[in-house]
């Protein structure tokens, strides 16, 4: 009976469950109310910008400025920011001028400002170098310019200077300022001249063509008389210069390669993994340490320092190979001068093909020197030395009471 009743109960479920009328089982029209509504914010919502569709023009409220076409001045400034808190986005256009006699400024930054941004385009004049160093024609006098009191907060990036008769890219080399992945090429000045300096290329600078405090992955090329590149501390850098130094570091350089026609190919106090090079001053010099560098001249010494360590000298001229106060696992070698020269000289190589010797040193200890036919070894006190060719000449002295 009671399976029964349950059977019943079941039946009477199941037929309220299927057997509904189809109204019942209404979900509502499928036809949507309307178009979706945007559910994201345009870029003028997240970025409220100001267009530029013309020059000359000048930024006096802070804010975000971007170009939409490109822009010709036909003399003076073209873009003046004359406010903090600017950020200018060249949006890939060209700011160019057509002045007859090089003048006034792609972009000018007027002095003391802060919080300024430029990126992302290019700057264009007439100006060319006539292959002896001068630089005339027409266009702009500056690329992009600061001048006055230190600016803080300015960075510059992804910006094309070319055909300036003056500075490409000038921002202060001793405030907060940054330039990076910029190119400049053919002004009649500096190239680039800021704070903090990566991965930025100046070629063709009638003056030094980078200079900063901290420079890396850049490169400077000058046809005058500056540094091509010069820095507090330089690190993946290369510097060539035809009348001056290649590269210059006041403290450290760090895998950098300089190289000059008359000057130093690259000087620093600190100098490691570097490679310097010149034809008639000294390839590479350091103040205070060189470390696992090579040094080349064509007729001046090839590497110098105050302490040389798993380095290379070489003087294919008159000059010494490798000259340091204290030389460990050191090689030396030049053509007609003294291959390596040192007051303290510890698992060192010399070699000479016509010099006055091979090796020079007070003390010379587990030495090598070769000079075919002349002095391989010439030292005050020597310890495990010997020659593979020529005189062994070594004199011992002693400060006897």
């Amino acid at each position: 009976m009671k399976t029964s009743l349950k059977m019943t109960l079941g039946a009477v479920l199941w037929t309220a469950m299927f057997l509904q009328p189809s109204t019942l089982l209404a979900q509502g029209s499928l036809t949507p109310p309307g178009a979706p509504a945007p559910t994201m914010k345009t870029l003028a919502q997240v970025e409220p910008r100001v267009p530029i569709s013309s020059a000359p023009f000048t930024i006096t409220q802070p804010g975000s400025y971007y170009l939409t076409t490109n822009l010709t001045v036909s003399g003076g400034d073209a873009i003046t920011i004359a406010t903090n808190g600017v950020t200018l986005d060249l949006n890939g256009f060209t700011i160019a001028s057509t002045a007859p006699s090089a003048t006034g400024y792609g972009i000018y930054i007027n002095s003391g400002l802060r919080n300024i941004a430029i990126q992302n385009g290019h700057i264009q004049g007439g100006v060319t170098n006539n292959g002896s160093g001068v630089f005339s024609g027409p266009g702009f006098g500056y690329g992009i310019y600061y001048s006055g009191s230190e600016p803080q907060n300015v960075r510059v990036s992804g910006i094309s200077v070319s055909g300036c008769q003056y500075h490409g890219i000038y921002v202060d080399i001793v405030a907060s300022t940054t330039v990076e992945n910029c190119v400049v090429r053919t002004v009649g000045s500096y190239g680039i001249f800021a704070n903090t300096i990566r991965g930025c290329v100046a070629l063709d600078c009638g003056d030094t063509a980078i200079a900063g405090q901290q420079v890396s992955d850049s490169r400077g090329q000058s046809v005058g008389s500056g540094i091509e590149l010069y820095a507090y501390t330089a690190q993946n850098c290369y510097g060539i210069s035809s009348n001056s130094y290649g590269l210059y570091a006041d403290s450290t350089a760090i895998g950098c390669y300089g190289q000059s026609s008359s000057g130093f190919g690259l000087r620093a106090t600190t100098a490691q993994n570097c490679y310097g090079s010149s034809s008639s001053g000294t390839g590479l010099y350091a103040g205070s340490t060189a470390l696992g560098c090579y040094g080349q001249s064509s007729s001046g010494t090839g590497l110098q320092a105050r302490t040389a360590q798993n380095c290379h000298g070489y003087s294919s001229g008159s000059g010494d190979g490798l000259y340091a106060e204290t030389a460990l696992n050191c090689y030396g070698s030049s053509s007609s001068g003294t291959g390596l020269y040192a007051s303290i000289a510890q698992n060192c190589y010399g070699s000479s093909s016509s010099g006055p010797r091979a090796l020079s040193a007070q003390n010379a200890n587990t030495c090598v020197g070769y000079r075919p036919g002349g002095r391989a070894i010439e030292a005050t006190i020597a310890n495990g030395c010997w020659a593979t060719e020529g005189t062994n000449l070594i004199t011992h002295k002693y400060n006897m009471p």
